[in-house]
Order: structure tokens, then sequence, then C-alpha cells
């Protein structure tokens, strides 16, 4: 099966991930902008990460049969220091209008403060004069209160909702998350987040419209197979072929196809490493 990686961070993975996805049937990605493990103090530390995930990470995908796309924003954990968020968003345009970025992300809550909501809501007004699509990031605590809280300012400031990816959704948070008109993302982890099981469980429940899975596969205890893996829980655990290629793979190019310059190439082989050039 073809599988598309719609939330990834391959930026803290190796090279032997790209060889172990491609093998797992992983075709394209797409990389939003994360936290890097410390603030960063300078808005041009900011920005050169943001080339880095649009220009040589897209070469380094390509290089192991993966087309690489990427998503440039604020991230959330690093929005208490108001000047340098105010500096880096007044700075995202050149990296938003970039032929290899199809959305504004990841933006949202972390603690749910005053300054995430300034900040989100900034880079949401952002977003919406450019008609992109904005990757959401739901709080890794209090999520019924930040999924509310959320919608709430979606509603408040009028976006065209199927624009929105809602991520990390848990089972506390999907019947909010389904009543709105964003696509649903969630998150399988070997340890914290969701589980294969767990996604089986959800979807026999609610469905697969407008439902994304990923692997997000940060700095902490991940997998960038999650993926694959759960494809294979879902087929043991007696899902349609149809409904696991829309979780997949239909609804995550569904929403990034809105972008036109959403274009990947699921036909790139991988090249010898002995022909690699820096």
């Amino acid at each position: 099966m073809t599988i598309i990686e719609p939330h990834i961070h391959m930026y803290s993975r190796t090279t032997d991930d790209y060889v172990a996805m491609y093998k797992a049937g992983i075709r394209a990605c797409v990389e939003p902008s994360f936290w890097m493990g410390s603030d960063r103090r300078y808005a041009g530390t900011f920005f050169d990460y943001f080339r880095l995930i649009l220009e040589f990470e897209t070469v380094r995908a390509g290089r192991f049969g993966i087309d690489h796309y990427a998503a440039v924003s604020l991230n959330p954990k690093e929005t208490e220091n108001v000047r340098l968020a105010d500096e880096v968003i007044d700075g995202l345009g050149e990296y938003l209008d970039h032929p290899r970025c199809v959305a504004l992300g990841e933006i949202g809550f972390n603690n749910i403060t005053p300054n995430e909501e300034r900040a989100f809501v900034k880079q949401l007004r952002l977003a919406a004069g450019r008609k992109m699509l904005v990757i959401v990031h739901l709080p890794h605590f209090n999520k019924p209160v930040g999924i509310k809280k959320i919608v709430e300012i979606l509603k408040a400031e009028g976006v065209q909702q199927n624009k929105i990816l809602l991520d990390h959704n848990t089972e506390d948070t999907v019947e909010q998350a389904r009543q709105t008109g964003c696509f649903c993302g969630f998150t399988v982890y070997p340890i914290s987040k969701l589980t294969p099981q767990r996604i089986s469980e959800i979807i026999r429940k609610y469905g697969p419209e407008r439902m994304i899975v990923d692997g997000s596969a940060d700095w902490g205890v991940s997998d960038p197979l999650s993926l694959p893996k759960t494809v294979e829980f879902m087929q043991a655990d007696g899902h349609s072929a149809d409904t696991i290629k829309k979780l997949v793979f239909d609804n995550a190019m569904t929403f990034y196809s809105q972008c036109t310059k959403w274009k990947p190439q699921l036909d790139l082989k991988p090249i010898d490493p002995h022909e690699f050039q820096r």
C-alpha cells in the first residue's frame, strides 16, 4: 500500500529511517515546523531552520525515494518571548511562499497561555490572507479545554475549516473535532499518544471521513514506521482496504491537494548511496 506520512519531523531522524520508510511503502511526507529541543534566541535561527526543512531535507528525502514537503510557523512552545515571536511571524512570508511549503504549521497550544493564543491568532490571520492550509497543534495536556478554545477561535476568526487540520486528537477530543468542518489528525507513538489499537477503535466508532493518521516521530520515543504498523494492525482487526487507504493516503491527499504546490511524485526511486553528492 502506498502511504503518505502527513506529519513527521524528519529533522530528528536518521537516513536509516528514510530507508525503512520507503521499504514500508511511504512515498511522500510533510514536515511541519517544531521545537528543536531548546528555545531559540534569535529570529535568524528560525529562518535557517525553515530553509533547511524546505530545501536540504527535500534533497535528503529524495535520495531515498520519498517526496518531502514542509510547513513553517512559530511553534506554540516558543511564543512566550513576545518580541521574538513577533519578529519570527513578521518574517514568515518568504518561507510560506517557498514552492515546497504546503501549509502553515504547527500552530496552536502547548500550555494554553495568553501568549500562545496571541501567536495562534496572528498566524491564523497570516494563513487566511494567503489562503493557506493550517496544521493546528492540540495541547499535550488539558486537551478537551484546548480544543474547545481552538474551535472557539476558529469560529471567531471565520476561517475556512476544510483548510484546517486539527492534529494530535485523542478519544476525549474527537467528538468536538468531528463537529467542525476540519480534518482530524491522530498521532501514533509507541508509548505516549495513540496506539494502532486505539486508532482502530476510534475509526470503528466514527468512520474514516476527514480522518488522518500520522507518526510525527520527533525527539522522544517515536517510530517513523507508525503508519505501516497501523495499516498492518487494522488489516488484522477487520477494517476494509478502502477504510485503511482513506486514513493513510486518500484523506491526506485530499487535504494537501487544496494547496496548488502539493504535487507529490510517488514514483521516485532511491539513489545508490555511492552516487550521493553533498
